[in-house]
C-alpha cells in the first residue's frame, strides 16, 4: 500500500496525506501530469474517473467525473492556483455538476500536491485545507480518506508501466463519452516548440499535411480570439483523393499551453466540433492532448472511420523528423 501516513487535524482545519513509491519523482510526477495516467488511480476502484479537462499549469483546470457501479455520476474540478513544474502544484478542489460547474451546494477546498526525493524514490504529500470544521466533517464524512486510500492503491500498478505512456508511441485515441474523443502523444520537444509549429504558417506547410502525397494548400490561422482560420490540402501528383479544408474560429487561447477553437469541414453538414488542446511538459518532450466534441455519437463515428488517428500520426511524426529536430 503506497500510502503511509495520514495525518488529520481539526484544529487547524487539514488533512495529510503521504505515499511513497519506487520510481523517480520524475515519473510520479508525469502520472500525475498525463490526464490518461491519472484516471487509473485518482478514483477508488469501484468508482473510476474520467477527465474531460486537465491543464497543469498556474490558472488552468481539470474537470473530471467518476462513475458508480450504477452508471451514476461523480464530477469534480480543480482550479491551478500554482505550479512548479516536477516539484508541487496547489488547486482549488471542488464538486461539480453534470456540466463541470462548481456544485456550491458541497464544500472546496484547498490541495497541495508535493513530490519529493527519497533513497527509495519518490513521496507524495497531499496537504487539504478546509475552510470550516463543517466543510472539514461534511467530505470526510463522504468516505474521502478512504476513497483515497483505495485509490492509490492503484498507482502502483500505474507507476511501473514504462511503455504505455511514453515518447515514441503512436496516436493514442480513446472514446470518452458518445461526443467526446481524446486524442493523446508526447511529441519530442518543448511546449514552446510545439506552439510555434502549430501557429507558424511556414511551419504548418512543413507537417500538418497526413499522409505522403499530400499538400497544404493554405494555413491562414487565427491570430486572437474571435479570428477565423481556415486550412486547405490538395493532393499531389499520382496521389489519389480530393482537395478539402476545414475553417473556424479560436474561442480560447492561453498559449504555450491551451487553445480551443469550433471547426468544420468545408461542404459538410452538421454542427462544428469542439476543439480543445492542451499541451504539458513531461518526459521525453510534450504531450499534446485533443479532446474533441462531436455533436453526436453518429458523428463521432463517422470521422473516427475515416482514418483520421493515422492521419495524424503522419503528421505528427513528421513534425519530430523534419521540423522540430532542426528546432
Amino acid at each position: 500500500m503506497p500510502i503511509t501516513d495520514v495525518t488529520k487535524d481539526p484544529e487547524n482545519l487539514s488533512l495529510t496525506i503521504v505515499a511513497d513509491f519506487p520510481v523517480s519523482v520524475r515519473r510520479l510526477w508525469d502520472a500525475y501530469a498525463d490526464p490518461r495516467q491519472l484516471e487509473k488511480f485518482w478514483g477508488p476502484p469501484t468508482y473510476p474517473a474520467t477527465f474531460t479537462r486537465h491543464d497543469l499549469y498556474p490558472g488552468g483546470r481539470s474537470e473530471y467525473y467518476m462513475t458508480g457501479p450504477n452508471g451514476e455520476h461523480a464530477g469534480g474540478y480543480w482550479e491551478y492556483l500554482a505550479v512548479e513544474e516536477g516539484r508541487s502544484f496547489e488547486v482549488r478542489n471542488g464538486f461539480a455538476d453534470a456540466d463541470g460547474r462548481p456544485n456550491e451546494n458541497l464544500p472546496s477546498n484547498r490541495i497541495v500536491f508535493s513530490f519529493e526525493e527519497t533513497a527509495q524514490g519518490a513521496r507524495l504529500i497531499m496537504f487539504e485545507q478546509f475552510d470550516s470544521v463543517e466543510d472539514m466533517e461534511t467530505v470526510l464524512g463522504m468516505g474521502q480518506e478512504e476513497g483515497l486510500k483505495a485509490a492509490l492503491g492503484q498507482a502502483d500498478d500505474v507507476l511501473t508501466d514504462l511503455q504505455s505512456f511514453a515518447a515514441g508511441q503512436a496516436v493514442d485515441v480513446q472514446i470518452l463519452s458518445d461526443t467526446k474523443i481524446r486524442c493523446s502523444r508526447i511529441i519530442r520537444g518543448t511546449v514552446e516548440q510545439v506552439w510555434e509549429a502549430q501557429h507558424n504558417p511556414e511551419l504548418l506547410k512543413r507537417w500538418l499535411l497526413g499522409p505522403d502525397g499530400w499538400v497544404m494548400t493554405e494555413a491562414t490561422v487565427a491570430q486572437a480570439v474571435g479570428d477565423t482560420y481556415r486550412y486547405a490540402w490538395s493532393p499531389g501528383p499520382g496521389v489519389e483523393g480530393q482537395a478539402f479544408a476545414f475553417t473556424g474560429e479560436l474561442k480560447e487561447s492561453e498559449p504555450p499551453h491551451r487553445e480551443v477553437t469550433r471547426e468544420a469541414m468545408e461542404g459538410m453538414e452538421g454542427p462544428a466540433s469542439l476543439n480543445e488542446t492542451t499541451l504539458t511538459p513531461v518526459e521525453g518532450g510534450t504531450l499534446l492532448t485533443l479532446i474533441i466534441t462531436y455533436a453526436n455519437a453518429e458523428i463521432r463515428d463517422m470521422v473516427l472511420d475515416t482514418g483520421m488517428a493515422s492521419g495524424m500520426e503522419d503528421s505528427y511524426a513528421r513534425l519530430e523528423a523534419e521540423v522540430l529536430v532542426a528546432a
